[in-house]
């Protein structure tokens, strides 16, 4: 462990065999392209799943599981994928995830039935699963510490601009087609992919070397015990955070069941592959103070813009009667910062014009600052001001990815890169995990308290309610109603106002609650130990 702490490694040349002949940007679009489409798929199918249902005969609560397979089969896969890239070769594991993305695409689009696509999203979710840590490691290794800054800005708006477009595209595709064609359409991209890695990437020499050496010694012996408690520790915690609120979180057996089985699975895993000689999971990384804040902020970071991805489109399309596909132009201009700024941050960040710390800092200021905003809104409130909000949480999150991702292997060797890139990917998957449950969860329950208290104003007693109810029925009188039927429409509407603006104020403390989230980042920032953006210490504290 003290080896990760000392200096971090020197600037390095591309390390791929065939970085003389090939554009390192040509590597770095073409390892994108693959993320790119499965960050995508996380959040595609969420507004087809009415859809499916119908076309499959189910109901909507059934087909629930082909999100939660998928997630639970990532889950799965995220933290096992260097040691996979390990066994199988870099190159090669990133190529059989991507053909098993793509084919399990297909299948998924054909599926007859809910079941076949159930099994299908858990096939879809093991090959999705080693294609973000594995680009992340490629990029690392394709680029020199002293131009890193730039790669990671590529990444770093395919992986915010991907879950922003998924909600309105898979709209569109759905109205404009079927919900099969949100499955089929990763099939061309995913055979695109395959054909520009085969030709464009490989494995980096001395990733080959210490591949080599590991078999000749002998220490790429299969951990089963590992791989089983990870694969069900974080299956099960999958499963409590996605089912937790549908089945009443601990009033169900199930969700308890499942909490206790993987706390003690993922217990017994951390003892275990801190003593086994090659573990599936280098936990001894997180002894590196840099790599380990790296860790939380990307958690924070998933956990904030997941959320918040997932909670926008609902309030437009439940509150403000907006369709999937304006809902999800909301989202448009965040990404749309980040792209325009993230070269302008790789350059401060790679010239070392600002510490990182401090652009991390104000990043989860910035961020912070626009939950806030967000939870000023109102009833009234318009377009313009949920976009131009949205836009200040990308202005802050484009000062963010790429010097935490920078931050995150500036004391790492070139030899834990995989394992590194490993780790991150997990924690921002299990950020935007935790991100999704809370604000469903919290939702639910404050708008069931402001329900109960706007209620007390529409009772007999209240001297409120009368005028008011007088009001709406001489409404539907005007329109043609009867005077018994005005009145039963009048007390509907009320009834539906009420829940409208209970549950607007449960989704405004969401809001509240993640700006105060954020703000953990600002003196984690600050804690971060000194480093040159080649990767060289510059003294610690």
């Amino acid at each position: 462990m003290a080896t990760l702490a000392t200096t971090a490694p020197a600037a390095f040349a591309p390390s791929t065999s065939n970085a003389r002949q090939v554009n390192p940007w040509a590597v770095a679009l073409t390892v994108t392209l693959a993320t790119f489409m499965e960050l995508l798929d996380t959040s595609i199918a969420n507004v087809s799943l009415p859809h499916i249902a119908g076309g499959l005969g189910r109901s909507f609560d059934e087909t629930t599981w082909v999100l939660t397979s998928y997630l639970v089969a990532n889950a799965v896969v995220l933290p096992m994928s260097a040691w996979l890239s390990r066994v199988f070769g870099r190159k090669r594991y990133y190529m059989i995830s991507v053909a098993l993305f793509t084919a399990t695409s297909f299948l998924c689009g054909i599926a007859p039935s809910l079941n076949f696509l159930v099994i299908f999203r858990v096939l879809q979710g093991i090959g999705g699963g080693g294609l973000a840590p594995v680009e992340q490691a490629i990029l690392v290794d394709t680029f020199p510490a002293t131009k890193r800054a730039a790669a990671f800005a590529l990444y770093s708006v395919a992986i915010v601009t991907a879950p922003a477009i998924g909600p309105p595209l898979g709209g569109w595709i759905t109205d404009s087609f079927s919900w099969r064609w949100v499955f089929f359409i990763n099939v061309p991209i995913g055979l695109l992919s395959l054909f520009l890695t085969n030709r464009l990437v490989s494995d980096p020499p001395a990733f080959k070397a210490e591949v080599a050496e590991a078999k000749r010694l002998g220490k790429l012996k299969i951990d089963y015990i590992g791989i089983l408690l990870i694969a069900l520790g974080f299956a099960f915690l999958e499963v409590v955070l996605d089912r937790g609120q549908i089945e009443d979180w601990f009033g169900s057996r199930f969700i308890t069941s499942m909490l206790i089985a993987a706390v003690a699975c993922l217990a017994f895993a951390i003892w275990w592959e801190l003593r086994v000689p090659d573990p599936v999971v280098e936990l001894a990384l997180l002894g590196e103070r840099n790599f380990a804040i790296s860790n939380i902020f990307y958690f924070l970071f998933g956990f904030v813009l997941f959320g918040s991805t997932t909670m926008i489109p609902e309030i437009l399309q439940s509150l403000y009667g907006y369709t999937a596909t304006d809902a999800g132009l909301v989202l448009g201009p965040g990404a749309a910062v980040i792209t325009v700024l993230a070269p302008i941050v790789a350059v401060l960040t790679q010239k070392g014009f600002v510490k990182p710390r401090w652009l991390i800092a104000f990043s989860f200021a910035v961020v912070s600052a626009s939950m806030f905003y967000y939870g000023s809104f109102n009833p009234q409130t318009d377009y313009m001001h949920y976009a131009l909000a949205r836009a200040l949480q990308g202005f802050g999150y484009a000062f963010l990815f790429v010097p935490v991702s920078v931050l995150a292997y500036s004391y790492l060797p070139p030899g834990k890169n995989n394992k590194g890139s490993s780790l991150t990917n997990l924690a921002r998957n299990w950020g935007g995990s935790f991100g999704v449950a809370f604000i469903t969860t919290v939702h639910e329950r404050r708008a069931d308290l402001y329900s109960d208290r706007l209620s007390r104003t529409a009772d007999l007693a209240s001297p409120l309610f009368h005028p008011r109810i007088d009001s709406l029925t001489k409404t539907f009188e005007r329109l043609g109603f009867s005077h018994a039927d005005a009145s039963q429409h009048a007390q509907g509407m009320l009834y539906n106002q009420l829940n409208n603006q209970a549950s607007l104020l449960g989704f405004m403390d969401c809001f509240h609650y993640m700006a105060i989230i954020a703000l953990i980042g600002i003196p984690l920032a600050l804690m971060t130990r000194s480093f040159r953006p080649g990767g060289e210490a510059s003294g610690g504290h």
